[in-house]
């Protein structure tokens, strides 16, 4: 048995498996988002306390996708992602039976560890099997099918809720995510068995220091921490502010839905051309732009066709950024630091959602909606003009570019 050959499916097949796992999983966890906030207000919650909710999630993912990353190069991407994918089923089950925001937020907690043990592990894996000349498109496609599952899954939440009530959106979440583990269990092969290239392992402490060392990859990791403190924005307090302005909640779910089509739809043709450009940060640089006036634009939106419009246009311009920033990170390491590097890349995601939502929350209390939504864009402004001024330094940028080759 030892010696039994394994059959490796090809790259097209690996990488379809990889998103339509993610997207079912998103589809099944992103159903919550329209509803955990008015659930939370139901059970008397204020606008400050439904931020620390959602920052609970945030805090956790951001704290252990970096070990967790870490223990994915170490001890495999399979038993990983299955660890993620059970803790997240779980936390929706238990948000079935919460009587209070403060059990919501304990439960945020530990929904926060599934994801940071799936999301990190799965774009890692991704990597794994993708040739360099297509790592844009590969995380074209998958970042295509993740934001596809959030787009999708806050419209079928949102409906649900509105027929059914909130609960029942909770016990479908924890159903779906549970038949995507049973897939991954039975399909999905192991890390090592699809590897273009098998590096020799180095000590963690020695990839911690190069990695550390990386501009590039800093760079990376801070645009990824600005623009997300615009994407907690928009997932925690989008849903108030919309109820705010008279929007239903199936419309809600609309709102969610057209900035994740428009993210996801255009990962695809963002992904090609950052294959096929000189210097993929230019492009990192444009779509942190205009998710700035995308973003400041809501908060001047007061109905649902100009939240719909400026939601669409914050999901292009994300499409554009973090598909790039994606292949960027996988470029600018050697294989055997993929892990530790997404890793990174999920902490900044959601350190930066977890700063909105923690911080935006008391900003809103004093100063309103509006001017809320202006300073997140202001950020992504400034956050985007560093990014330019480290990557204007092309040498670092081709140093980082040849160490990952050897």
């Amino acid at each position: 048995m030892a010696g039994r050959k394994i059959s490796v499916p090809s790259y097209q097949v690996l990488l379809l498996m990889c998103c339509v796992y993610t997207f079912v999983c998103y589809v099944g966890s992103y159903m919550r988002f329209p509803v955990v906030p008015l659930f939370a207000r139901a059970l008397g919650a204020d606008i400050f306390h439904v931020g620390m909710i959602n920052s609970a999630f945030m805090l956790t993912a951001g704290i252990l996708s970096l070990p967790l990353g870490i223990l994915s190069d170490r001890l495999g991407r399979k038993l990983l992602i299955m660890c993620g994918l059970f803790i997240i089923a779980l936390s929706s089950f238990l948000l079935f039976f919460c009587t209070s925001a403060y059990q919501m937020m304990w439960i945020y907690f530990l929904f926060g560890v599934g994801l940071a043990a799936f999301a990190p592990t799965m774009m890692s894996f991704v990597s794994d099997f993708s040739p360099v000349t297509h790592l844009g498109r590969s995380y074209g496609w998958f970042t295509l099918a993740l934001y596809g599952g959030m787009s999708i899954g806050p419209a079928i939440g949102g409906k649900l809720a509105e027929e059914l009530g909130f609960r029942p959106v909770f016990l479908t979440s924890g159903a779906i995510i549970l038949s995507v583990l049973v897939l991954v269990f039975f399909f999905l092969p192991r890390a090592r068995h699809v590897l273009i290239s098998k590096p020799a392992r180095r000590p963690t402490a020695e990839v911690a220091r190069d990695l550390v060392k990386n501009t590039p990859l800093l760079a990376c990791w801070l645009a990824t921490l600005g623009g997300c403190m615009g994407l907690g924005m928009f997932i925690t307090f989008l849903p108030v502010y919309a109820h705010e302005q008279g929007v239903k909640i199936g419309s809600i779910g609309l709102i969610f839905a057209a900035q994740g089509v428009s993210n996801g739809l255009s990962r695809i043709p963002f992904g090609r051309l950052s294959d096929r450009v000189e210097k993929r940060s230019n492009l990192v640089v444009i779509g942190l732009v205009c998710f700035a006036f995308s973003i400041a634009g809501l908060g001047i939106a007061h109905d649902i066709f100009t939240l719909v419009l400026f939601a669409s246009l914050v999901g292009i311009s994300m499409g554009l950024a973090f598909t790039t920033v994606g292949a960027l990170i996988a470029e600018v390491v050697a294989p055997d630091s993929r892990g530790l590097a997404m890793g990174g890349y999920n902490s900044a995601i959601y350190g930066g959602m977890m700063l909105s939502s923690l911080c935006m929350g008391a900003v809103i209390q004093q100063i309103g909606f509006k001017y809320s939504f202006f300073i997140v864009g202001t950020i992504n402004l400034i956050t985007a003009g560093v990014f330019l001024l480290v990557f204007s330094g092309v040498l670092s940028y081709k140093s980082a570019l040849a160490r990952s080759r050897q």
